[in-house]
């Protein structure tokens, strides 16, 4: 498993990209889909996705509806029209920022003597 620092940064991008290949999907089965995809290397907790939830439906970027399934009642998560763009858009943005990390983690000490 990641650390949560590193996991801080990206969780709202995972969890734009996760409904981005979704129609809804609820709490739980975002935070079940994201393990099985990573093989357990990532595991959301409850207290890290519900508030990351809860501010991207603030900033316009989910929707929400309640469905009673059985005797439960969940809350099926969306993107809105704004999020889906903001989905896209925060997913180049993470693969550009990877790519950038690459560069500075496969420098060797020749890359790094200051040119003269």
């Amino acid at each position: 498993m990641y650390s949560k620092e590193l996991l801080k940064g990206t969780l709202k991008t995972i969890i734009l990209k996760m409904l981005s290949e979704s129609d809804s999907m609820y709490g739980y089965q975002i935070t079940q889909k994201v393990k099985e995809i990573t093989e357990g290397k990532i595991n959301l907790t409850e207290g890290a996705l519900y508030p990351a939830l809860h501010k991207l439906e603030a900033d316009g970027l989910l929707t929400t509806e309640k469905k009673t399934v059985g005797n439960r009642v969940r809350k099926y998560y969306s993107l809105t029209q704004t999020g889906n763009g903001r989905a896209k858009e925060k997913v180049e943005e993470l693969k550009e920022f990877m790519e950038t990390l690459k560069t500075i983690i496969n420098l060797t000490p020749q890359n790094l003597a200051w040119s003269n």
